[in-house]
């Protein structure tokens, strides 16, 4: 699929030096970038279904509390 970005000029000819220094192109680093943002969207968000699965898998009803905050911070 191709896309347009209207990008400024000045930007457009410093990724264009970086993709050559780099030896490759411009619209390869776009390419990448892309890839790299949404492969770290999505391995962000299955960290975060696995850790709300192991919480609902670990969790255990505690009951009424009983304590009050002031409790926790009784000071003489």
């Amino acid at each position: 699929m191709d896309i347009t970005l209207s990008v400024d000029r000045e930007v457009v000819e410093r990724a264009s030096e970086i993709a050559a220094r780099k030896n490759t192109t411009l619209p390869a680093m776009v390419e990448e970038f892309l890839t790299t943002l949404t492969n770290e969207d999505s391995d962000r968000r299955e960290a975060v279904a696995s850790l709300e699965e192991s919480i609902r898998l670990h969790s255990r009803d505690m009951g009424p509390r009983k304590w009050t905050r002031n409790d926790l911070y009784d000071r003489p």
